[in-house]
């Protein structure tokens, strides 16, 4: 019994070092990570993050965590260790620039996830482990909530993948991103058969699923035309026609309601003095001049005064 352990451990080493699949799989799972880089330069040149969301980062991370404590409980797992160890640094970083340019509701959302999940959730699984469970119990234990959150990481982009089919857009879904986790899932799974691993295997049939489905849904809608809706308003956007609204008294805004608002023009009106209305004794003056201008075009003509009285009382 003791020397087919020994064996078998014997053979896992050896195909965890030799073999390549692993180095393979963490090559690519390492390009994987890299491929969102161009929307974060995007991100960091327009100062602005433009409607992208946090939390498959976050979840990403808290994945990479996951799966970092669960090669530790075991023995010669090297290559999940590096490659984990290497998704933590880059999701960190995506989150961190995330934050710097998010809106402010937006790095709340962003902050109190990571509490909760990263710090929250983590510590208790962290805990519970530890004093629940002991051994290969534990390494079970942790392998199945491993396999869970590694579902997760997949899941996530699907509030991605319903925008697409939504707005007919693929500008949140890079091909690049699909097509890696997509090949990547596959390399994993191949692993997890060779080091006969469930755990490791299991979620990547779930990966390799969501990552054909997000290239088929790309190569569909790449060339359709987009459909902007109100609702997808950026909260950046929102904010900023927030701001246009606020304009001094003296200035009107003309906008378009129930679509994007857009500032059309800006008209400047200047106030314009109105009087008020003549009082009866100003009717009186002012007809005054008029009876005198009657009386002299009488007296011109030759009328006599009872006929001047009379028109003046006219």
């Amino acid at each position: 019994m003791a020397l087919c352990r020994v064996l078998e451990k014997k053979h896992r080493v050896k195909a965890q070092t030799h073999g390549k699949e692993p180095i393979s799989g963490n090559i690519i799972s390492f390009m994987t990570y890299l491929a969102p880089l161009p929307t974060f330069y995007r991100i960091f040149k327009s100062k602005s993050t433009e409607g992208f969301q946090s939390v498959p980062y976050v979840v990403a991370l808290f994945s990479s965590m996951l799966w970092i404590y669960y090669a530790l409980l075991k023995s010669n797992e090297f290559l999940l260790i590096t490659v984990n160890a290497a998704g933590c640094v880059i999701e960190t970083i995506y989150i961190a620039i995330y934050l710097t340019y998010a809106p402010k509701k937006a790095k709340l959302f962003t902050a109190m996830i990571l509490l909760l999940l990263n710090v929250g959730v983590f510590g208790l699984i962290l805990l519970l482990t530890m004093l629940f469970a002991a051994g290969e119990k534990r390494v079970v234990l942790l392998g199945w909530v491993c396999v869970g959150f590694a579902v997760s990481v997949f899941v996530a982009p699907l509030s991605i993948i319903r925008k697409v089919v939504v707005t007919r857009s693929v500008e949140f879904m890079p091909f690049f991103l699909s097509l890696s986790l997509t090949v990547s899932a596959v390399v994993w799974f191949l692993y997890g058969l060779l080091i006969k691993d469930k755990y490791v295997a299991l979620p990547n049939v779930i990966g390799f699923t969501f990552g054909v489905i997000q290239m088929g849904l790309y190569t569909f809608y790449r060339n359709a035309k987009p459909k902007v809706l109100a609702k997808d308003l950026t909260d950046e956007k929102a904010m900023a026609v927030g701001d246009t609204l606020k304009v001094p008294e003296h200035v009107v805004t003309i906008a378009r309601l129930g679509e994007q608002a857009v500032e059309i023009k800006n008209i400047e009106l200047h106030p314009v003095e109105s009087s008020p209305p003549p009082t009866e004794e100003a009717k009186q003056e002012d007809d005054l001049p008029l009876a005198a201008e009657e009386v002299g075009k009488v007296a011109d003509k030759g009328i006599n005064s009872t006929e001047q009285a009379q028109m003046i009382h006219a």
